[in-house]
């Protein structure tokens, strides 16, 4: 018999079935309360709400457990490629090697852009942020492939989209980045695999030849791969409720840049480094800064620290951390002065009872800020560096919504305002 809960409601008892997913979470099912009831439920921020069933991505907060298609993000982020992942990701399982070599050959034919995309581009002053430019561009790809927002299209129609928007995001946001500073545009190399084809087109000058560490890509490699997708957050719920009217994948993924540039969701680890570097210009002193976080009364609090939902050690940061060292010993930065103040934080986070016992651990975006400015990449560049990973997991989503036929997203609400009252002349008021 299927499990189900009792609802007394006004003296009458209304079943609601139990959902139990394949890690045995558990959800009620109130899909008829409201035509039973005349209720709704309220939840603000949806920390109690399941808005979907999927098979994507399992995530523990409490273990710091987190697996794509079931298998855990460790052994993907030391033995898989970004790629890989992606594949993954969106197609549901590891590719084999002929649909890897597919895969991987597509998305390297499509790195090209349509030119007009530059005369867009000029529409942008410098001091345009990437992540706007980027959300722009990324939509205006449904003005050169309008087929693309055909509600209904085929399989091969929709592969063709997925290849082209992972292709040409890396230029697109590569681009994004040499039109904030004035550099001249790079076009991408074939030659090159995908993440160091990016690396090409942030750094390089027509000038000079520009070789890519390849620590400096496995590192890059694992950033992406560590991002790709982190099951319904902001971003993520953006792009369902959006494709979920129907809009295409272009346009739900430019909807999703948007709501990730907001600071509470994709800031983080740019936040990380100006913290480090406002403590840099203290000073250096960070139990000062450790003791500020401490104080109730202070508005001060450490950023990249603890999670919304990992309530145990994120289980990214571990890794990350692995790759943070490998970065800085191999470009010299290892007594770099930020690099000294994250240790000193991380440490106290590490021992500290205060920190323990809220675990307020060092989380991914703590690291993952450390790397990117190792790399060179200014802080405006992080959240598009965040879209460039969180892609996959996007495209995975909203082709999962399509696929099961959910129906467009229309969340209720308990209304607050006025009673119905009589419209006054402007001569009355």
């Amino acid at each position: 018999m299927a499990e189900s809960a009792e609802l007394i409601l006004d003296g009458k008892s209304i079943t609601l079935p139990v959902i139990e997913g394949s890690e045995h979470e558990k959800a009620f099912d109130i899909g008829k309360l409201r035509d039973q009831t005349g209720y709704v439920t309220l939840d603000s921020g949806y920390k109690n709400t399941g808005a979907t069933k999927s098979a994507i991505t399992f995530l523990d907060g409490e273990e710091g457990i987190l697996r794509y298609r079931g298998y855990p993000i460790e052994q993907l982020a030391e033995k898989s490629s970004f790629l890989e992942v992606a594949y993954l990701l969106i197609y549901g399982a590891l590719p084999t090697e002929k649909e890897f070599t597919d895969f991987n050959h597509e998305i390297t034919q499509h790195t090209l852009v349509h030119e007009d995309i530059r005369k867009i581009l000029d529409g942008f002053p410098s001091s345009a942020h990437p992540m706007g430019i980027l959300s722009s561009l990324i939509c205006s790809l449904t003005a050169f492939y309008p087929k693309s927002i055909a509600p209904e299209i085929s399989k091969e129609e929709l592969d063709l989209n997925i290849v082209r928007l992972m292709a040409k995001i890396s230029t697109i946001a590569a681009w994004s980045y040499k039109n904030s500073v004035g550099h001249p545009l790079i076009y991408p190399r074939n030659d090159l695999d995908y993440c160091a084809n990016f690396l090409y087109m942030m750094f390089s000058f027509p000038t000079e030849k520009y070789e890519v560490n390849p620590i400096v890509v496995r590192a890059l490699n694992k950033l992406l791969i560590l991002h790709a997708d982190h099951e319904q957050n902001c971003s993520t719920s953006t792009v369902r409720l959006v494709g979920s009217a129907n809009a295409s994948l272009y346009g739900s993924v430019s909807a999703g840049i948007n709501a990730l540039w907001g600071p509470l969701h994709g800031g983080a680890n740019q936040e990380v480094i100006e913290m480090l570097e406002s403590i840099e210009a203290d000073g250096g002193d960070t139990s000062k800064w450790i003791d500020k976080a401490k104080d109730k009364n202070d508005s001060f609090r450490l950023m990249g620290f603890g999670h919304r939902v990992y309530k145990n050690f994120d289980p990214r940061a571990t890794i990350i951390k692995k790759a943070a060292d490998e970065v800085l010993q191999a470009l010299g930065l290892q007594d770099s002065p930020l690099l000294k103040i994250a240790q000193e934080l991380e440490q106290a986070a590490l021992t500290d009872q205060y920190f323990i016992e809220r675990k307020l651990y060092p989380n991914v975006d703590f690291y993952s800020g450390i790397i990117y400015k190792a790399l060179g990449i200014p802080t405006e560049m992080f959240t598009v560096m965040f879209a460039l990973g969180r892609l996959p997991g996007w495209i995975a989503q909203w082709k999962e919504m399509r696929e099961n036929k959910e129906p467009i997203g229309r969340p209720r609400q308990i209304y607050t305002g006025e009673l119905e009252r009589d419209y006054k002349e402007i001569s009355a008021r």
